[in-house]
């Protein structure tokens, strides 16, 4: 039984298919994804008809939402953030993907998404506990229970997170934040957004076996780092 962590996506599924052929992932497997699926890159409906694909091939899937699905949820007139910020920050490629005409929003552009693309968007959650780890999209705020994280923080704090330690039980594994290599902070943090939109690569964090793998963009390939060392001495 392995568990994988999946950094950001944002409308790129050819990396993630690489990927996936390489773990070739089974009935005991569960698969994290972190959020953030959509916008900045063209196929935002390519990838997301992926995700419900792979959610009936066998493996447990977690969908974790992110920013930018919180974003789009808005602009479609549904409880989320920022719409009116989403067209500017990445959220046009996505709405070109699904046929939404410039300036529709609302139901009007809800009502061009395929039903169970939306059905998607609005099942995703906010954090999901496995053993030791905790995966959020963003971080959490330091200092606070988990019960009482904010939702917004958990889908949007950056360096107010990961800057400090913290006092929850658990590593905190995040995407959000794009860096050239993954953020490894242990015990505290894994942060593992690697800016595959930007040119750079797609991260995965296989939890089980402590291993890193990545997928470059555009690349055929996974290469694989082996982690044990470094999370036997944070005694993980």
């Amino acid at each position: 039984m392995g568990v994988f962590a999946i950094g950001d996506l944002h409308a790129c599924p050819e990396e993630l298919d690489v990927l996936l052929d390489a773990l070739r992932p089974g009935g005991t497997d569960t698969l994290v994804f972190l959020g953030d699926y959509v916008d900045r890159g063209p196929e935002a409906r390519v990838l997301i008809e992926r995700l419900l694909r792979l959610r009936e091939e066998g493996p447990e899937t977690v969908f974790l939402r992110g920013n930018h699905e919180d974003m789009l949820l808005d602009y479609l007139g549904f409880p989320g953030r920022y719409a009116d910020a989403y067209r500017a920050n990445g959220g046009m490629p996505t709405l070109v993907s699904y046929g939404v005409p410039r300036g529709v929003r609302g139901e009007a552009a809800a009502a061009l998404l395929p039903v169970a693309h939306l059905q998607f968007l609005l099942d995703l959650r906010s954090m999901y506990e496995s053993g030791r780890f905790l995966f959020v999209h963003a971080g959490i705020r330091p200092g606070v229970p988990l019960a009482d994280q904010d939702e917004e923080d958990l889908l949007w704090i950056r360096e107010e997170s990961f800057a400090r330690w913290h006092d929850l039980p658990y590593t905190v594994v995040y995407g959000h934040t794009p860096q050239r290599e993954v953020h490894l902070a242990l015990p505290y943090y894994i942060g593992l957004d690697t800016g595959l939109v930007y040119g750079n690569k797609l991260s995965c964090l296989d939890v089980s076996e402590r291993r890193l793998l990545q997928v470059a963009r555009g690349g055929r390939r996974v290469l694989t780092r082996d982690l044990s060392a470094e999370f036997a001495a944070a005694r993980l």
